[in-house]
């Protein structure tokens, strides 16, 4: 059996009466990427959220390489092992592309400033942006912008990356690129979590496909499996007649 990064048990989380995650169970094996889809309010950004200690469970444990984090801070889960993006980028407007990824090395991944340089030339050459090095963040274009998201949370040397909607809005040879990108994340050996919208990203791109609906999960295989599945299609991907 391949071994664990991540278990999930039994996680809950409820906003007044909605339950937007609710005793959702399901485990991530050391170097796999799993996608999760599902219909807007599925409940996927929130998993995220309790994940990265964003927010506090109702009830339930995130288990991260064999110790409960379920309760920890954002900083400690971050310094542990587990890092994300956003949908939206979020970076240091004002601060150029390599002051991002140094910021992150240094306050994120906690090592020193001379090791944090040489690992932020790696990883912007991994993923693109070396001749943006030194360009201002807030005048990239969204695709640029889409790699410093992903080269900002790979600075705090994750074990664990949690990608949210990267391929939204680019095109269609722009989503290949982003894919190459979370290949060579994953030939790293880093596990990751994707939540997409874009199937033809899910279906390249992915070990094994986590559906969600109304907070609970509704199938778990391989992206194939759940293509076929009616359940699937009638919840989320739709019908040839719709």
């Amino acid at each position: 059996m391949q071994p664990r990064i991540l278990t999930i048990e039994k996680l809950g989380k409820e906003f007044g009466k909605l339950a937007a995650v609710h005793d959702l169970s399901f485990e991530l094996n050391c170097g796999e990427v799993m996608g999760i889809i599902g219909p807007n309010g599925a409940g996927k950004t929130t998993l995220f959220n309790l994940i990265t200690g964003e927010i506090k469970p109702d009830h339930g444990k995130v288990i991260f390489n064999g110790v409960d984090l379920t309760h920890a801070p954002t900083y400690e889960k971050c310094r542990a092992g587990i890092a994300r993006t956003y949908q939206i980028p979020r970076p240091f407007q004002n601060m150029t592309v390599f002051e991002n990824l140094l910021v992150g090395a240094v306050y994120g991944g906690g090592i020193g400033s001379r090791q944090a340089r040489q690992k932020c030339e790696e990883i912007l050459t991994k993923t693109g942006m070396l001749l943006k090095r030194n360009v201002v963040a807030g005048s990239l274009p969204l695709l640029d912008r889409k790699r410093l998201e992903l080269a900002k949370a790979l600075s705090t040397n994750p074990a664990l990356l949690l990608i949210d909607e990267v391929a939204a809005g680019l095109t269609e040879l722009e989503v290949e690129e982003v894919l190459s990108i979370i290949h060579s994340i994953r030939k790293d050996g880093v596990s990751v979590l994707w939540v997409e919208h874009i199937m033809m990203a899910m279906k390249k791109g992915s070990d094994r496909l986590l559906v969600m609906n109304a907070g609970k999960e509704l199938f778990c295989g391989t992206p194939e499996e759940a293509f076929d599945s009616e359940e699937v299609h009638r919840v989320y991907l739709g019908t040839e007649e719709d």
